[in-house]
């Protein structure tokens, strides 16, 4: 495993990512942004991106993750459990 980067929730992610991580950040983060509840608020929130073998693991402070198959060049999101 290789230690990546950290960047806040709504700034632009590293542009070592493939673009479907960086589709599936932002998808998350506008679900995150129509989240509409008292004293919700992710702005503070941080990525936090890994290697692992090689691919991206990313993984915001509430534990949401992305991981990426470069095989199918997709992303996958798990939520927090």
């Amino acid at each position: 495993m290789q230690l990546g980067t950290r960047w806040t929730v709504g700034a632009d992610a590293p542009a070592a990512l493939p673009e479907a991580v960086v589709a599936a950040v932002r998808e998350v983060e506008a679900e995150l942004a129509a989240i509409d509840e008292p004293g919700f608020d992710p702005s503070q929130w941080r990525w936090t991106l890994t290697w692992l073998e090689g691919r991206p693991v990313v993984e915001l402070d509430d534990g949401t993750r992305i991981t990426y198959d470069p095989t199918s060049g997709t992303a996958s999101v798990t939520a927090p459990e």
